[in-house]
């Protein structure tokens, strides 16, 4: 039977082939390592400075964990995560300037890069000596090692705040200018934050004890025994926010200036606000008595403006010289900005809508974007899209001004003096008592003529000096 098989094998015309060995195959290894990109945070911004790291490398992070925290020439922007990861490479260090658009640290995923992330990371490792260049990743590891190797023993002393490092970048520039060491330094702000009166009283008392150390033996010659004051220059850096103020404010010597003023009668306004402030209801939430903020006189000029902006609605545009042909974007949406003044510098949160806002709505929203702007906690969107601006300097002091526009994408701005009393005469001749403010207004006279601007300032006195008026109009 075998000897068969083995001769029908032999003459069988399809002889089975014997299968060929499959070689070991293994597909390519997915890159678990993601650039994480600083995205476009709004306004034109095109880099920020690194205030503080949250992480270093080797931390673990999940989306929405804190990265870093960034100071724009506007605001304190927190920087979140959108992968789940562990951190490899810090691509900067505090104090740094981040180009948009660049990595801001290297995360390790097991995912693979997307393609616009690739793209991306493409792109700017072509450009030789920029921050994200295929060198700076090692640069900035070294450097990180080097400082730990070089950190200081710990000092016997009072437990330092978690919040302790923490300081604006006019503070941060100060230090670097004074060759001061942040850890050195007790802060005495809030939550032991380091304030700019801190780091001068240290280098203040560091002169003090090295000039008492080095001091030479008295001389013989009295006229050596008197010393003269020399003048001391100290250079100091500008923070983020005042680089734009210098770079906006350069840019608006561009725009010719039409200035007009006027006094507006404040007196019927004073008593209905007063009347208003003794009567406000309160808010209940989760049965809890809130009292509403207190009316300022703020609310009622955003809102007589946002009224006279609509029968003058060139105020709220906007010059386009994108083409060749300069052009006017007329815009539906009153998004008055009111200029804040905080520690970081001057900037200009805007009240979106306020056309279809009510009195007291208008108030609430100034008090939470002036609490954000003192907390440097005002998002990108708080401070995008104004139309037109109101900056109230006679909050600290002055009558008259000539306020300057700074955005291109407006064309009047208003500035309101210190409220004063002052001796009128009534109709009947007699002397009376009367509460007046000036209100100055600039406009670009390249679109708004003068006419148009002393109408629109008529408009918003009368509402303002007869309140009356502007509740017949409230939508």
């Amino acid at each position: 039977m075998n000897s068969l098989f083995r001769s029908l094998r032999s003459h069988w015309p399809y002889r089975l082939a014997r299968p060929l060995p499959r070689p070991f195959h293994t597909t390519a290894p997915l890159a678990v390592v993601k650039p994480f990109l600083l995205s476009d945070i709004g306004e034109g911004i095109k880099e920020v400075q690194i205030i503080q790291w949250f992480v270093e490398p080797g931390a673990r992070v999940e989306q929405f964990s804190k990265l870093c925290e960034v100071q724009s020439d506007k605001a304190a922007v927190e920087i979140t995560s959108r992968f789940d990861g562990v951190i490899k490479t810090l691509h900067y260090e505090a104090e740094d300037m981040a180009q948009v658009g660049k990595p801001l640290c290297d995360i390790d995923v097991l995912s693979e890069i997307s393609p616009e992330d690739e793209a991306a990371l493409g792109s700017t490792a072509e450009q030789a000596g920029s921050p994200s260049s295929p060198q700076q990743p090692q640069k900035a590891a070294e450097k990180h090692q080097s400082e730990q190797d070089q950190e200081p023993p710990a000092v016997d002393g009072p437990p330092r705040s978690r919040h302790s490092s923490l300081a604006t970048p006019a503070v941060r520039g100060l230090l670097k200018t004074l060759d001061v060491d942040i850890r050195s330094v007790t802060g005495t702000g809030k939550d032991g934050r380091i304030l700019k009166e801190d780091v001068q009283k240290f280098a203040a008392a560091r002169s003090t004890v090295s000039s008492t150390s080095s001091t030479s033996p008295p001389s013989s010659s009295p006229a050596a025994s008197t010393s003269t004051p020399t003048q001391t220059e100290t250079p100091i850096t500008l923070s983020p926010i005042q680089s734009q103020m210098f770079k906006t404010m350069t840019r608006s010597l561009s725009i010719p200036h039409f200035i007009y003023a006027d006094e507006i009668d404040f007196t019927a306004l004073s008593r209905l606000r007063t009347q208003l402030n003794n009567t406000l209801p309160t808010t209940k939430d989760d049965s809890k008595a809130t009292p509403l903020p207190k009316l300022s006189y703020l609310p009622f000029i955003v809102k007589s403006l946002s009224l006279a902006l609509s029968s003058f609605p060139l105020l709220n545009a906007r010059v386009s010289t994108s083409s060749s042909k300069p052009s006017l974007i007329f815009r539906s949406s009153h998004n008055i900005g009111v200029a804040m003044d905080t520690p970081q510098g001057l900037i200009v949160p805007n009240i979106k809508h306020v056309q279809g806002l009510s009195i007291l709505n208008i108030a609430a929203e100034i008090a939470r974007l002036r609490a954000l702007a003192l907390a440097s906690k005002l998002t990108a969107a708080d401070l995008a899209g104004g139309t037109v601006t109101v900056t109230n300097i006679g909050s600290i002091g002055g009558t008259y001004l000539s306020p300057i526009i700074a955005s291109e994408n407006e064309v009047a701005i208003l500035g309101l003096g210190r409220k004063r009393v002052v001796p009128a005469f009534a109709d009947d001749g007699g002397v009376v008592r009367k509460e007046v403010m000036s209100f100055s207004w600039s406009a670009d006279h390249r679109v708004v003529d003068g006419a148009t601007l002393a109408r629109c300032a008529e408009v918003v006195k009368g509402l303002v000096e007869r309140p009356e008026g502007m509740v017949v109009r409230l939508r």
